[in-house]
């Protein structure tokens, strides 16, 4: 079994898989617009260029997401109930996932050392959504 995180935006998926492209690295395994879904009509043209799903192959998990569409009764409300969790292989790995994922978003918690002995961060993207991270430190001694 895998356990994949699927986002939504407010019309900037695209903008957003691309900035999580050049973090992550790799390419999208799909991306569809809703101008490709049978019965696209209903969809205004900004709409239809809106991303209906699209896929990010990271580590062995897959990041996958979408634009809400409010036309179609969908609404994203960003909160503090569901972050991404990313389990870094290196310390190095978590201090660029840190400072490139964090960059114009806002901090919940710095990366730093924790009471528990791993590296530990939480904050939001540009985009909104909610990540941490948690690196295992090596045990001393």
């Amino acid at each position: 079994m895998m356990l994949n995180p699927y986002l939504n935006f407010n019309g900037n998926a695209e903008e957003a898989f691309k900035f999580y492209r050049i973090v992550f690295g790799g390419e999208f395994s799909s991306l569809m617009r809703y101008k490709e879904m049978p019965g696209a009509e209903r969809f205004s043209e900004a709409e239809g260029e809106g991303i209906a799903h699209i896929a990010l192959p990271v580590g062995t998990t897959m990041l996958m997401g979408s634009d809400a569409l409010e036309s179609v009764g969908q609404k994203v409300n960003f909160g503090n109930s569901v972050y991404v969790m990313i389990t870094p292989d290196s310390e190095a790995e978590a201090r660029r996932l840190f400072n490139e994922l964090s960059a114009g978003g806002k901090v919940e918690m710095a990366l730093e050392k924790m009471f528990w002995g791993d590296l530990y961060a939480s904050f939001t993207d540009k985009y909104g959504i909610w990540w941490m991270i948690d690196y295992a430190l090596p045990k001393q001694g």
